[in-house]
């Protein structure tokens, strides 16, 4: 089995009906272990809503690319339209990534692991480190408290008092 460290986020719509919906497919992957708390973050990079953002843990049987192009797939049909890279960021019902599958390195054409710029961006740092402070970045060789202590990002990023659906089978 293979353990996948996920961050997801939501700035359109009911952000948490949204990562409710996320959650529900992602079950159908495996067993999803850890979900943190939900975090209001600011946007990163540009103008719009903040964000609810979350981290979890999921155990599953799929490698890393069939697990991508699920997790792809889920954001198309949970609202996601992807426009050109060139646009930049933008608002989005739903973006889910692989920050960490195991302690695997994967670079490809379609598939960065560990996520390029997760130790840069606290709405990410955050609610890793509530479900797994200890985790060493295979890259960096730094736990997420470390890279944490570390980054630049200032983003104000609160805890909120929103429950997300049980994750019980």
């Amino acid at each position: 089995m293979n353990i996948a460290h996920l961050s997801l986020g939501t700035n359109l719509g009911n952000k948490l009906e949204n990562l409710n919906n996320a959650i529900k497919k992602i079950t159908s992957l495996g067993k999803i272990l850890k979900v943190s708390s939900v975090y209001q973050t600011p946007p990163w990079g540009f103008k719009s809503d903040d964000f609810f953002n979350i981290a979890l843990t999921l155990q599953t049987s799929l490698n890393a690319d069939e697990l991508i192009k699920h997790l792809l797939n889920f954001e198309l049909e949970l609202g996601r339209t992807r426009v050109s890279e060139n646009i930049g960021y933008q608002a989005r019902p739903l973006d889910i990534d692989i920050v960490f599958f195991n302690d695997e390195i994967i670079n490809t054409e379609n598939l960065t692991i560990p996520h390029p710029r997760m130790h840069e961006r606290n709405f990410v740092l955050i609610p890793l480190i509530e479900i797994v402070s200890d985790f060493n970045h295979p890259v960096l060789n730094k736990t997420l408290e470390t890279l944490f202590d570390e980054c630049d990002d200032k983003s104000e990023i609160t805890r909120t008092k929103h429950q997300l659906i049980s994750i019980s089978k």
